[in-house]
């Protein structure tokens, strides 16, 4: 699956991911390759998500997530950490 994660001042991430975690508005959830498209709000949280070097992970402030053909975008409002 393809994930980017974009701020209004930059892009945070961009590659290929096996799977991501996102603190869904109504709880946190979890995507996996051929997942279902969906939008969601995103609560303050951590991201977290699996490359083909590890396991990377950081703070979200709030945004959206919008998941459709193994495409994964996150709109965050800010990066915390």
């Amino acid at each position: 699956m393809h994930l980017e994660i974009v701020t209004p001042d930059k892009k945070i991430f961009q590659g290929e991911v096996s799977e991501a975690s996102f603190p869904g508005a109504g709880g946190s959830f979890q995507v996996l390759n051929n997942h279902a498209p969906i939008v969601s709000a995103l609560a303050k949280g951590a991201v977290s998500f699996t490359t083909a070097d590890g396991k990377q992970s950081m703070i979200v402030d709030g945004g959206v997530v919008e998941v459709k053909d193994n495409v994964i975008v996150l709109l965050a409002e800010k990066v915390v950490g």
